[in-house]
């Protein structure tokens, strides 16, 4: 099953027939109450591919006293597990709040919703929507967390202390929800005990009561020896743990365990805060017993209760119990990750169960089956402006349009970007279901144009996500083009703040891995940490990697400083096993792209890339062979020798030179028979020894393929970069060679010339001869 079935159908129905090994059991998950829980997608997808998720609780921002610097996020991320803060915002239930939403809940004012509050808020967003009061946000307790955690398929839960039977609370029956949430949801919980203001011995018999299963880390202490159940600021309390737990691996297998018995009630991991931060046992009752009898004096109780007692421990401890209680939910979120990651590596292999989620598009999605070809860019709506011309006085006939004033011209709207312009161009020359776009579009009206667009031309949409307003900078992306009188492009503006705000870097590994493309290409529409993710991904799966610089201040983004290009992804690797394989861009592009590996240390002799330069031999004579092959025009601007700089990297460049065709520069293996193929004699650059030198260098093939056509009626520049790419790679993909599919992707490029689309519908009569172009020897 592939896994990102799950985030395309999202509906929360079993698609396995073994319930012992399913991800989450759904039968608890309904699709009325899945319609409304939104899970955020990097959430999503780590469930859906069985990743692991630590479940965050919100009222510890929207009323805990902690600050805001806790960075659980960052401790759940830095130990390898995905956080998934839960909370109400706004009247919608959500798994996996980003900090901005958190931000505004806590500046907004959040009430706190345990189990019995979901329904009043989500009903509020229900009515919100029809126009009803504003809704309200809700920091979840953990009770709320936990039915939130649970309906999302999430196991491990990190916290503070829990709730418990206050003293006096055989008479007063004052329990905390987080008790009975404990009986009935099965969500493991890591916590420093109960707060140690309660009376915890009747907690204890309490949880037995309702099943729970309650064990503390054992920490070193001996097996067998006594264990105290801890007192949240103090490591003992005086009671007894009902069962001790050795380290995370045994706590994973207790959870999964109680999921394969199907045993529906909880699991309480206590967590004894860290010696080097704990408050004596002794010291820690006398502030205790201070603060509950004067709020026992004062009459707070129910709500009141904890809060003032809280209060007036800090007080009494000059705020070494904020210090303890901030270093022990810490320590209890790390423990969570851990154990969070010892479950996902018992469950691998385990069949996936489907991840409702509101933040995928409506419409129905096709199953992820593998494709030959998956885009990974940018689809956005274009609006091309072309100038209608006119006189002015002094200046004759107008071709441009006057900067400052209002000009006459001829508005079109269509869906473009890049990402979606090579797309659709390979999904026209190849056979239906072989293409898959993967991009990112706003929950708008442009987004969904652009969705129905696609729809209707049978492009396979299933990894485009769309975001709702919940994330900043979600606008669909738009490009504005203003053209001249010739339909060149004067100026341009585009609004692609979509893929350079957002980044779910699980979701990209996990689309590539459901699709196992034989060709990924990549935009450079994204920001560089993402354009690494999908290369790498890419790379992982055994797909072969083309980047599309889109333009040539984007296009550096491939080389981005090494040191910060080291934080996020392994360096670019060098020829024989290229992290790309292919790159198509114009003479501007490829100009910024050397420039930026030169500047950024990539063209470095302590480089791997220089033992591969060396290898080709290129010698200072190159220079007249560079003239004979391309022209003195091209030599003289450099072209040619900027693409054998760049060929250790990228080991086939084709540079597209509109009017003046394309140059293609790529490595011969040693075994290729252009080496010795006579016809092909004139266009091998050099070649190499191999005695010495590199033993996967032959030499390098330079060929400058002219222009199939000159087009004088041009209706439209837009596109035509991208129309030469998304048919090469569809005949690539048909198991294609690159020189033999030039000449046909400049036709397809001509016909979009011909067109007012980002990719003209004629293209689809290309699909013959890019089989047979496929087919050549």
């Amino acid at each position: 099953m592939a896994p990102l079935l799950a985030l395309s159908r999202a509906r929360g129905l079993a698609l396995t027939s073994k319930p012992l090994l399913r991800r989450h059991l759904s039968t608890t998950t309904s699709p009325r109450f899945s319609s409304l829980l939104r899970i955020s997608p990097e959430v999503a997808d780590a469930i859906a591919t069985n990743k692991p998720v630590v479940a965050l609780e919100s009222t510890i921002y929207t009323h805990g006293a902690l600050g805001s610097d806790l960075q659980l996020e960052s401790i759940v991320r830095a130990h390898g597990a995905v956080p998934a803060v839960c909370g109400i915002l706004a009247g919608v239930p959500t798994v996996g709040l980003t900090p901005p939403e958190v931000d505004r809940m806590v500046r907004d004012g959040a009430s706190k919703a345990s189990r019995r509050d979901l329904a009043v808020l989500a009903a509020g967003g229900l009515l919100a929507t029809e126009g009803g009061a504003a809704a309200r946000h809700g920091g979840t307790t953990i009770s709320g967390t936990m039915v939130l955690a649970r309906l999302a398929g999430i196991r491990v839960f990190g916290t503070g202390g829990l709730g418990g039977v206050h003293r006096g609370g055989e008479v007063s029956m004052d329990v905390s929800a987080d008790l009975t949430e404990l009986g009935r949801t099965r969500v493991a919980v890591v916590s420093s005990g109960c707060k140690g203001f309660l009376d915890i011995a009747r907690t204890l018999e309490y949880l037995e009561t309702q099943g729970a299963l309650v064990a503390t880390f054992a920490d070193g202490v001996p097996e067998g020896s006594p264990m105290d159940f801890p007192a949240f600021w103090a490591r003992e309390s005086g009671v007894r743990s009902p069962a001790t737990v050795r380290d995370e691996r045994e706590a994973a297998a207790m959870i999964l365990a109680q999921e394969r018995l199907g045993v529906e009630s909880g699991l309480l991991f206590a967590n004894p805060i860290p010696e080097e931060h704990a408050i004596p046992r002794v010291e820690m009752e006398n502030a205790i017993e201070t603060a509950v009898r004067e709020a026992a004096e004062k009459g707070f109780t129910g709500n009141a209760n904890t809060p003032y007692i809280l209060k007036r421990i800090r007080e009494l401890t000059n705020e070494r119990s904020v210090a303890a209680n901030k270093a022990l939910v810490q320590t209890n979120v790390a423990r969570a990750a851990k154990i969070a990651v010892e479950l996902a590596k018992m469950l691998e292999g385990a069949p996936v169960t489907p991840v409702a989620t509101s933040t995928e598009p409506e419409p129905d999605r096709q199953a992820h089956h593998p494709v030959d070809v998956l885009v990974a860019g940018s689809v956005a709506l274009d609006l091309n402006c072309d100038f209608a011309g006119g006189v002015s006085p002094g200046k004759g006939k107008l071709v441009s349009p006057v900067p400052h004033t209002s000009n006459p011209a001829a508005i079109s709207q269509s869906v473009g970007g890049v990402g979606h312009n090579i797309a659709l161009a390979a999904h026209r020359v190849s056979e239906e279901g072989k293409v898959r776009l993967c991009s990112m579009v706003g929950d708008d009206i442009a987004g969904s144009t652009i969705l129905s667009a696609l729809q209707e031309y049978g492009l396979d949409t299933s990894c485009i996500r769309r975001l709702g307003h919940e994330y900043p900078s979600t606008r669909t992306a738009q490009y504005v083009a203003v053209n001249d009188v010739h339909k060149n492009l004067v100026l341009a503006m585009a609004d692609m703040a979509i893929f350079s705000t957002h980044s779910f870097p699980t979701y990209w590994t996990s689309a590539v891995a459901a699709s196992r493309p034989m060709w990924l290409v990549v935009d450079a529409n994204w920001a560089e940490h993402d354009i690494q993710t999908w290369i790498h991904a890419g790379r992982a799966h055994g797909a072969r990697v083309v980047f599309e610089p889109v333009s040539a201040a984007k296009s550096q983004r491939l080389f981005p400083p090494l040191k910060k290009h080291a934080a996020h992804a392994p360096p670019l690797v060098v020829w024989p096993h290229p992290s790309v394989d292919l790159c198509t861009p114009n003479q501007h592009e490829l100009s910024a792209m050397y420039d930026a590996a030169r500047d950024h240390g990539y063209l470095e002799h302590h480089l791997p890339w220089f033992n591969v330069l060396d290898a080709f031999g290129i010698t200072r004579g190159a220079r007249d062979r560079f003239v004979d092959i391309s022209s003195a025009a091209l030599a003289d601007a450099g072209i040619p020798q900027q693409t054998i700089n760049l060929l250790p990297y990228i080991p086939t460049i084709i540079t597209k030179l509109g009017a003046n065709g394309a140059l293609l520069t790529t490595i011969l293996p040693p075994d290729d028979p252009r080496l010795r193929d006579p016809e092909h004699a004139r266009y091998v650059v050099s070649r190499s020894s191999n005695v010495g030198g590199h033993p996967d260098v032959g030499g390098v093939y330079m060929r400058l393929f002219p222009a199939v056509e000159r087009v004088a009626d041009v209706v439209s520049v837009n596109g035509i970069g991208d129309t030469f790419t998304g048919v090469l790679v569809a005949g690539l993909a048909m198991g294609g060679k690159v020189e033999n599919l030039i000449d046909v992707a400049q036709r397809a490029a001509v016909l979009t010339l011909r067109s007012k689309e980002g990719v003209s519908v004629e293209v689809s009569g290309l699909k013959r001869h890019v089989r047979s172009a496929a087919e050549k020897k």
